[in-house]
C-alpha cells in the first residue's frame, strides 16, 4: 500500500479519502477495496519517515482534513519503484507446501488437496468473469486487472494438472 500512495501523490496533494476513491476508480471492482483506516496509518508511518509531508487544513463545519504531499525523498521513492523490476517467484506458495508434506504426513491425501484446490480456483475463474462482465468496460485498468488474474489462475490450473500426473 505504501508506495501506491505515494505514486498518487506525485500527481498532486490529496487527503487520505481522495487517495481511497482514487484507488477504486482505478482498480474497479476487481482489486480489494482499501481500507481507509489502513490507508491513513500508512500515510502517517509515510509522514514519519518523510517520504511525505501533510498539513492540516480548516473546514467549515466539519473537522480538519489533513492534506499530504510528496517530499524529494518520496519522489526518488517513486521513482524507483518504477524502475525495479516486480519479482515475484512462487516458490514459497502455501498450497505447494500442503501438498509436499500431506505424504510427510499422513493427514491428507494429495490427490484430494489438488481437486480442493482446482474447485477453489474454478470457482474463482467463475467469479472473475462475473465480473469482467459487470464491470465499466471503459476501464482498462480493471479489465487488465481481471484478464491477468484469469491468465495466473489457467496457469495455477495447468500446473494442478501436472502435479496430479506427476503424483498418480
Amino acid at each position: 500500500m505504501r508506495l501506491p500512495l505515494l505514486a498518487l501523490l506525485a500527481k498532486g496533494p490529496a487527503h487520505g479519502y481522495e487517495l481511497k476513491q482514487s484507488l477504486e476508480k482505478l482498480f474497479g471492482a476487481a482489486y480489494p477495496q482499501p481500507n481507509v483506516g489502513q490507508i491513513y496509518v500508512t500515510l502517517g508511518r509515510l509522514e514519519k519517515s518523510g517520504l511525505i509531508s501533510g498539513q492540516d487544513v480548516n473546514q467549515s463545519n466539519r473537522p480538519n482534513k489533513r492534506i499530504f504531499e510528496l517530499t524529494q525523498a518520496g519522489h526518488e521513492a517513486v521513482a524507483a519503484w518504477f524502475e525495479e523490476a516486480s519479482d515475484e517467484p512462487r516458490v514459497r506458495d502455501e498450497f505447494f507446501m500442503k501438498l509436499a508434506l500431506a505424504p510427510e504426513t499422513g493427514m491428507a491425501d494429495a490427490v484430494g488437496l489438488i481437486n480442493r484446490q482446482r474447485r477453489h480456483y474454478l470457482n474463482l475463474v467463475r467469479a472473475l468473469n462475473r465480473l469482467a462482465a459487470a464491470e465499466d468496460q471503459d476501464n482498462r485498468i480493471s479489465q487488465l486487472l481481471i484478464e491477468g488474474a484469469l491468465l495466473h489462475l489457467q496457469a495455477d490450473l495447468d500446473w494442478l494438472e501436472r502435479c496430479q500426473e506427476e503424483l498418480e
